[in-house]
Parts: C-alpha cells; sequence; structure tokens
C-alpha cells in the first residue's frame, strides 16, 4: 500500500461500496493556558490567524457537555486553506486534567503533524520561539525527514519534510485491525 502525498486524495471516497460520511476534516482543537504564546507559535509555523472569539452559554455546553463554560477560542487557517487549528484557553469551568509531559505513546489525542517545506529552517525559528526538539531530525525510507518537537505549553508537534516525489510505503493490513 502506498500513502499518497498529502492533497492527492480528494473528491468522492467510497468505503467497500459506500459513501463515506467525511467529507474533510475541519480543524483540531488545542486547550492552552497561554492563548497569545500558542498564537505566536503556530503563526510562526505558517498557519494564519482567521479571528478570535469568546464562547459561552448553554447552546456551547449542549454541544460539548460542559455545562457553564466560558472559552477564548482562537482559529487558524493552514497555508492550504484544508484545515484549522482551533486554539482554546477555557476561561470556566476550571481544566480538569494536564497531559502536557504526556510521552508519545501516552493514550488518547497527542500530536499533529504538519508538512513543511524545510524542516531545518522551521526547526530553528521554532526552536527561537521556546520550543525543544524531543529527540532527532530522522529519515525515513528516504521519503520524508520527520522531528517531532515540544510547543507552547508541551505541545507536541510532528514536522514532515517530503524528500523527492517518492512517498512512503506500508504494509496493507490483512483483516482490517491493528
Amino acid at each position: 500500500m502506498t500513502i499518497p502525498p498529502a492533497g492527492a486524495m480528494r473528491g468522492s471516497h467510497t468505503h467497500q461500496g459506500d459513501t463515506v460520511t467525511v467529507t474533510r476534516m475541519d480543524n483540531v482543537g488545542i486547550v492552552v493556558e497561554d492563548l497569545d504564546a500558542a498564537i505566536g507559535f503556530f503563526t510562526e509555523l505558517g498557519p494564519a490567524l482567521e479571528g478570535r472569539m469568546l464562547t459561552e452559554g448553554e447552546w456551547a455546553g449542549r454541544v460539548t457537555g460542559v455545562r457553564g463554560q466560558r472559552v477564548e477560542i482562537a482559529m487558524l487557517r493552514t497555508p492550504d486553506d484544508h484545515s484549522r487549528i482551533e486554539l482554546s484557553r477555557v476561561l470556566a469551568p476550571a481544566i480538569v486534567s494536564d497531559h502536557r509531559t504526556a510521552p508519545v505513546n501516552a493514550l488518547g489525542y497527542l500530536r499533529v503533524m504538519f508538512t513543511v517545506e524545510d524542516i531545518d529552517d522551521t526547526l530553528a525559528r521554532l526552536v527561537a520561539r521556546g520550543a525543544t526538539v524531543v529527540d532527532e531530525v530522522v529519515n525515513y525510507q528516504d521519503t520524508y525527514r520527520l522531528s517531532y518537537i515540544r510547543g507552547p505549553e508541551g505541545i507536541l508537534i510532528g514536522l514532515a519534510q517530503q524528500l523527492g516525489t517518492q512517498t512512503a510505503r506500508v504494509s496493507p493490513v490483512e483483516d482490517g485491525t491493528r
């Protein structure tokens, strides 16, 4: 099985004869304490700030299951205009857990990965803004240079620079499970 380059799979998709329900991925939500610092970090990476707003009211709690919430939100759009990052600073109720130091093998949503043009330049700019490289920059199958960094508040971010036009190969799953 070949993983196509980002953006190569567009249009109507089917799965075993049925139309897929998802039409696109809209956004990834990340909760932070310092919204301004997170905005600065992510805009340095490339996404552009679309806007900020305060979300509160009974309707919001009915969506999220968190009654009485007040959340300051900043929405950033990726340069390819296909996705967004929703940065949220929760004003109320109090934050219930902290996953900032969770290791890569922790359960749950953990990281977001971005394709970058020049991983070395990107790392230099983000390290200057306080990011730390998790371990090394490595080549994968001579198709990608990869690195994980910790951004503001420990947010785990993957960076991938495609090398040439070849794409990575993965083994197909025989029975549909992993």
